[in-house]
């Protein structure tokens, strides 16, 4: 089956995290119900959204 074809990621980054925000980033994903990818990927949006108010 693999990724669907519309929108593909086909772009990595590495980043370096602590102890805590490895535990911040588990618990969003468990209670959001989505992949730790997803997390980061709507905090990078509502970063990007709330600069575009200023």
């Amino acid at each position: 089956m693999g990724r669907p074809t519309t929108n593909p990621k086909e772009l990595s980054t590495r980043i370096r995290l602590s102890h805590e925000d490895v535990d911040m980033l588990e618990s969003c994903s468990k209670k959001l119900g989505v992949t730790k990818a997803e997390v980061i990927r709507k905090g990078i949006k509502m970063v990007y959204d709330n600069l575009q108010k200023l």
